[in-house]
């Protein structure tokens, strides 16, 4: 008789063999948005509104003429570790065409940070099995007392990677590409900084690698965020470095060319969007590794003081794109689609930003003002059940 883990394993395969089997189709093109989890109460003390970010929205203000702001949301405030909550979120991107979300997930050498969303919110969520979840290590610094420092040991690596494993790997709805667990690191020069150079980061990953095997979790999918990779010469060298498996951006005026096409104190979304997709073409069109990004939108005001300017100095007083209505915002979901459909089969997918990034103004929940259009533009482009 197969003893439990066996069986355990067993399950864990046939799943991600139906998973596949979905992705068989030459035109299927999966859609996992990133998801910012700062939107619940510290802790079960806290009664009023003020939890997470949500204060920031409302006291947003406009910084310029015919800037929009505050954009509010149309669900109100609520706590996203309430798995009733998150069983609304699971149901309307599964129904709008999403395929995954990705975690904006924090492990520093103090632990884990913001994962209520996650353990509390949608592990428990009684429909998670509808959308799968992946880890985005976002192992970048982070202003807390004491700060959390991104550039960890290889000791708190080990660390961060049994809890992986053993936590979330382990979960049915843990999202594979390829068969693949998917695990994204959105600072890759500092992991390999953190683990004292390239060669040491390429054993911490294979160690990961084989704690994953050995737990009867299957291959790993290790993917790389773009956006430290511009500033080397050979942006492809970390990924062939590292063995990674593939890359993707964050966000797109993370490229150079978006960037710079990000001018103050606001640019046009078309301009943003047609800046990303030639840094794609030049950079990534012919290396088949590459998921395309599309980005909602940006605006980074609502994190700024009221009492302060909006100069355009200093992240979050930056330039603004505008003009990123549903419309346009659909065009640019078609043409990552188009590229993404370029890939090998099985990874043929595009990154979304965001789910709730509101006070950087990337978003696909409703707002009073738009309602359900950037979904149901996902949901046109990619296919789902809502009407």
């Amino acid at each position: 008789m197969k003893s439990a883990a066996s069986r355990f394993t067993f399950l864990l395969f046939l799943l991600a063999a139906v998973r596949c089997s979905a992705a068989d189709e030459p035109d299927r093109v999966q859609a996992a948005a990133y998801y910012f989890p700062n939107w619940h109460r510290p802790d079960s003390s806290h009664t009023g509104p003020n939890f997470g970010e949500w204060s920031n929205i409302p006291r947003a203000k406009p910084r310029f003429e015919g800037h929009q702001q505050p954009k509010l949301p149309a669900w109100g405030v609520e706590d996203e570790a309430d798995p009733r909550v998150m069983e609304k979120k699971i149901t309307t991107a599964a129904d709008h065409g999403l395929s995954a979300f990705i975690f904006c997930w924090y492990y520093h050498a103090q632990g884990t940070y913001l994962d209520r969303a996650l353990n509390d919110g949608y592990l428990k969520a009684a429909n998670k099995n509808r959308l799968p979840f992946a880890l985005m290590w976002a192992n970048h610094d982070v202003s807390t007392q004491p700060p959390r420092v991104g550039a960890v040991s290889r000791e708190v690596f080990d660390k961060m990677t049994d809890v992986i494993v053993a936590r979330y790997f382990k979960e049915p709805s843990y999202w594979r590409v390829d068969g693949s667990c998917y695990f994204s690191i959105y600072q890759p020069m500092t992991f390999i900084q953190g683990m004292g150079g390239t060669e040491q980061a390429r054993a911490a990953i294979d160690s990961f690698r084989n704690k994953a095997r050995a737990a009867g979790c299957g291959e790993l999918h290790v993917n790389l965020i773009d956006y430290e990779l511009y500033k080397l010469s050979n942006a492809m060298k970390p990924l062939r470095d590292l063995g990674a498996d593939s890359v993707t951006s964050y966000v797109w005026i993370h490229e150079p060319n978006a960037w710079r096409a990000l001018v103050f104190p606001s640019a046009d979304y078309d301009a943003v969007r047609d800046g990303y997709f030639a840094t794609w073409d030049k950079w990534w069109g012919r290396t088949g590794k590459h998921f395309p990004n599309v980005t909602m939108g940006w605006d980074s005001t609502p994190r700024i003081p009221p009492n302060q300017p909006h100069t355009g100095k200093l992240y979050p007083d930056t330039g603004v794109i505008v003009g990123n209505t549903p419309d346009r915002f659909k065009t640019a979901l078609v043409e990552a689609r188009t590229r993404a459909l370029t890939l090998p089969a099985h990874r043929r997918i595009v990154t979304i930003y965001a789910w709730n990034e509101w006070t950087e103004g990337g978003y696909l929940e409703p707002d009073k003002s738009t309602g359900m259009q950037y979904l149901n533009a996902v949901r046109d482009v990619f296919g789902g059940k809502a009407k």
